[in-house]
């Protein structure tokens, strides 16, 4: 819409040109739709690899692992629900946003570290505890004066 419409001709006039127009776009729309290929190339370019920091590639949506794809959803969900509950619109959002960025941080391997942390404390406290035990009890560990061994 280049000039003000000032009367009834300008109107019909633009709106021929919108047809047109209308028409162009959808013979486009329907070439880019065409096969399946042509279908799937335009859902895969809505997802475009861009070079991040370093001339390395960024991550994209769809490139983290299944824990951290998760992690995007319910690490903002849970803490609406629990810390935030009576919290207002702004502070979810910004719980939300800020959780986000944070589930990059999120993967498998950084869950089973933790997860490896927490079992290996448990194992060393099992441990020393079944030490104490055979410590108070020394008699039961050492073989008997009078036993039968040759």
């Amino acid at each position: 819409m280049d000039m003000p419409i000032k009367n009834i001709d300008d109107l019909r006039s633009e709106i021929y040109r919108l047809k047109e127009l209308e028409q162009e776009q959808s013979v486009a729309i329907g070439m880019r739709f065409s096969s399946l290929s042509a279908t799937l190339s335009t859902l895969y370019s809505l997802f475009p690899k861009i070079a991040g920091i370093n001339g390395e590639r960024a991550k994209g949506f769809f490139e983290q692992d299944i824990v951290g794809l998760i992690s995007r959803f319910v690490l903002p969900f849970m803490l609406n629900k629990t810390l935030f509950r009576n919290s207002n619109f702004l502070i979810k959002s910004l719980v939300g946003l800020i959780s986000q960025k944070a589930s990059h941080f999120i993967s498998e391997e950084s869950i089973m570290a933790v997860w490896d942390k927490i079992k290996f404390l448990f194992a060393a406290k099992e441990k020393k505890e079944k030490k104490e035990k055979r410590g108070k009890n020394p008699e039961r560990n050492s073989i008997p004066p009078l036993s039968e061994t040759y």
